[in-house]
């Protein structure tokens, strides 16, 4: 697998950061920026039995992107497979600004969602293309801090433009932003794929999607839009039943299964996978549904719904981020799960008593505990798997529970959805009898804030008696987390684990890949990150490497520099600095006088010696990754062994920024 990061200038590389961070902000953002502007896209299109789908679609669809997209990237290239996804994403945004149903919407939602699952995926891969190893870590925290922004701004950015624009500027806003994207991503992205061709699990994925479409489905029509015992819905639940288990049957003779089934022969893995469904169950059915209290029920505009709704996300944001820099420093877990699923049941319980005479101050109150109480759950699942999982599994594990939370998450809109499609027309049947008011005007905020006081307590006590159901029926589930969380095993968590759950792109379940030498880099990223300074000249003195610091840069440097490994010329190892090649000469000079490099017509090739002192200088950086990655075990696993060996030829190269070049430069001159 070609995993190195190709040398490219640090202007390139921002630009290329830029982009990527970008898309992602758009891809991560459309997950919540629409639950202020649903019940105005109801109130336009109609469609109420369907609203659950706007954010369902686009989550069943990104899950499965993110399933498919990093193994294409690696058949065909990651720079094609960002730059499609980013056409996906701007096909889906346009059509849907441009709906005139809520049919028509919640398909340009899936189209959507499949562009942004493949901006996520492959945009983590790029960095890894284009950021050396040793500057990767504060990137992955800046570009994981995202998903932590988009939490916070989605909310209200969708109000925003419902408010001052429209609610198609919630999806238009999303094209001129993403043709940057496009422009920059194409002139920029290096072009990179694997060495070795992957094999996906195509069926795995389709069946998976099928059963998970179809019990979403069941969830969502099931007493709305038939009746329980309906053919349609048997046939369908039967349907999803046999489809669920033909993924099983394929996960087991799949030679790289999208989700191992022995993963779930560890109670650990079992158990976080559980609480990762939950945790997305109950953080994305309060979100996309407390709007419509808060609109409907307060009278709030979505801008001040998006504001109001500040309270659970900041208590999220807090709880999640505390918690992380507590694993990260003690290493204890098992208590934060508990209390996280007993304030979450709590939370959901508060938020069943809303009525049309809640103060906002209460229902904010309400709100804080709920957000706490997913936040302290959040960071647990990841970081516990990563540490009790082989290498070989790292990646499908890490990405099997970031999977799972989707699919909950997904589940949990369906499923509040369907309950509040089902109450809502029987107390709104009641209160407009009750008032004598026009059933379509009912059924819109403006048209229920213009009621008269006479007439409008009464329906939004519909709205807020529907919403009571919704939240009560969602309390077993986080009772179900609290009995799961008492299943999780307290587990020494392994040192690069306990370093990812003080990062926020972690708590914010940023998405992982598929494959487990991309997840360790991610680590390894981190302990050279948490290191704080650059471990080269450590290295050279504990080695006894008889060779300074800008001497082992330049050796590297001609490794790497040229079309033919081990040979170049000064022009191709200066070529991303953004310096002129004379100024590397008296180093080059140096080590040909030294017998570790030799000159012919400008370019520098590898001695025996110079060969020699560049394996000698890998195997003390693989050392010095291996002290540091201890409890991973590595004798036990081959492959291991050749991504330490790998990583630790990226860590060599620090010098790609100008300031090491002119140091090194500097370094030589002064010994002449």
């Amino acid at each position: 697998m070609d995993t190195e990061a190709q040398p490219v200038g640090r202007r390139t590389r921002n630009a290329v950061v830029v982009a990527i961070m970008l898309g992602m902000l758009l891809a991560a953002l459309d997950q919540t920026i629409v639950a202020t502007a649903l019940p105005t896209i109801v109130s336009d299109l109609g469609g109420a039995n369907h609203l659950s789908w706007v954010v369902t679609s686009y989550l069943l669809a990104e899950t499965i992107m993110t399933a498919l997209i990093g193994k294409f990237g690696d058949l065909y290239g990651r720079k094609p497979m960002f730059l499609i996804s980013v056409v996906l994403f701007l096909a889906g945004s346009a059509l849907c600004g441009m709906a005139d149903s809520m049919l028509w919407l919640v398909g340009s939602r899936a189209i959507q969602g499949l562009g942004a699952g493949g901006i996520m995926v492959t945009a983590m891969a790029v960095i890894a293309d284009v950021v050396p190893l040793s500057e990767r870590g504060k990137y992955q925290g800046v570009m994981g801090s995202v998903f932590g922004v988009s939490t916070v701004a989605g909310p209200l950015l969708g109000g925003l433009f419902v408010d001052h624009l429209s609610w198609r500027w919630a999806f238009y806003v999303n094209i001129p932003l993403g043709i940057v994207v496009l422009i920059v991503a194409s002139i920029t992205l290096p072009s990179v794929k694997a060495a070795v061709k992957p094999s996906i699990d195509y069926l795995g994925i389709l069946f998976i999607g099928l059963a998970a479409t179809g019990l979403t489905l069941v969830t969502t029509w099931g007493g709305n839009e038939y009746d329980w015992t309906s053919p349609v819905i048997i046939s369908m639940t039967i349907g999803s039943i046999v489809a669920l288990g033909i993924f099983i049957l394929v996960e087991r003779r799949a030679a790289e299964p999208l989700l191992p089934l022995r993963l779930f022969r560890s109670q650990v893995f079992t158990v976080c996978s559980v609480l990762s469904f939950i945790i997305g169950f109950a953080m994305l059915g309060g979100v996309t549904y407390l709007p419509t209290y808060l609109q409907f029920v307060h009278g709030a505009s979505a801008t001040e719904s998006g504001l109001q709704m500040l309270p659970l996300v900041l208590g999220l944001l807090v709880a999640s981020v505390g918690v992380g820099q507590v694993i990260s420093k003690t290493g204890r877990y098992r208590l934060f799960p508990i209390v996280g699923t007993v304030l979450i049941g709590i939370g959901l319980f508060l938020l069943s008593l809303l009525d049309n005479t809640t103060s906002y101050v209460v229902t904010a109150g309400y709100m804080v505990v709920l957000g706490v109480g997913v936040g302290l759950c959040m960071p647990v699942p990841t970081v516990v798997v990563q540490s009790t999982v082989d290498y070989a599994d790292l990646g499908v594990a890490t990405s099997g529970v970031s999977f799972l939370r989707t699919m909950g998450s997904s589940f949990g809109v369906a499923v509040f959805g369907s309950i509040y499609s089902h109450q809502l027309p029987v107390h709104l049947a009641e209160a407009v009898r009750a008032t004598g008011a026009d059933p379509r005007v009912v059924t819109t905020v403006e048209g229920v804030r213009n009621l008269p006081e006479s007439m409008r307590s009464a329906v939004t006590a519909a709205y807020a008696d529907s919403l009571h159901t919704v939240f009560l029926w969602a309390v077993p589930v986080a009772g179900l987390g609290f009995l799961t969380a008492l299943l999780l095993k307290e587990v020494p968590l392994r040192d690069s684990a306990r370093m990812a759950a003080s990062d926020v792109g972690e708590n914010f379940a940023a998405p992982s890949s598929f494959d487990s030498e991309h997840e360790l880099q991610k680590l390894a990223a981190l302990v050279v990150q948490h290191h704080k300074r650059n471990p080269a000249p450590e290295v050279l003195a504990e080695s006894g490497i008889p060779l300074s610091h800008a001497e082992a840069w330049m050796i590297m440097r001609v490794f790497r520099g040229g079309a033919e490994q081990g040979s170049a010329t000064l022009a191709e190892i200066t070529g991303d600095l953004r310096m002129p090649p004379g100024v590397l000469e008296p180093l080059a000079s140096q080590l040909v006088a030294e017998g570790y490099l030799s000159e012919t017509l400008g370019h520098y090739r590898f001695t025996t010696l110079g060969l020699e002192m560049f394996q000698r200088f890998v195997g003390a950086f693989r050392v010095w990754m291996l002290d540091r990655l201890t409890d991973w075990d590595p004798d036990n696993s081959e492959a291991f062994s050749k991504a330490v060996d790998r990583i630790a030829e990226q860590m060599i190269d620090q010098g790609q920024s100008l300031t090491t070049g002119k140091h090194a430069a500097l370094a030589a001159t002064s010994t002449q």
